[in-house]
């Protein structure tokens, strides 16, 4: 769902059945032809804003990356339509088992990416990933 009050705005988009944001974010704006989609953690669909899926660095990738398709799709965007991503680690050492799960949503043509290692401390959060697409 995009809210926006003119065709040249800058649009926020919202996603029913998401959870809220619990800090003062948006989970995607639309501005230029583009949506920016904040760092999704692997959050649990229709679950808190802190409920976490999965343990491993892999199940916690594929989840974050599904949130972001999610978000994207909201947005009326996809993930074939992702120019760049950014993926933040709460371990580099997870390095190898991160990228084993990320290929599996970029199987054709890769956006461009980034890497960096977390800022924050959020408790059982391994990966936090972002991304840039063409609406």
């Amino acid at each position: 769902m995009v809210e926006s009050e003119t065709p040249d705005a800058i649009q926020y988009v919202g996603v029913p059945g998401y959870p809220a944001a619990h800090s003062p974010y948006s989970h995607a704006v639309i501005a230029n032809g583009f949506v920016f989609v904040s760092g999704q953690i692997p959050v649990k669909p229709g679950g808190g804003p802190t409920e976490i899926v999965g343990d491993t660095m892999q199940e916690q990738t594929r989840q974050a990356l599904r949130n972001v398709e999610t978000i994207l799709k909201a947005a009326g965007s996809s993930l074939d339509r992702v120019v760049k991503v950014t993926v933040l680690l709460a371990r580099t050492d997870l390095y190898r088992e991160m990228n084993e799960a990320y290929a599996e949503f970029f199987p054709g043509k890769k956006p461009a990416r980034a890497m960096a290692c977390f800022g924050a401390d959020i408790p059982g959060v391994l990966v936090a990933i972002e991304a840039i697409a063409l609406v």
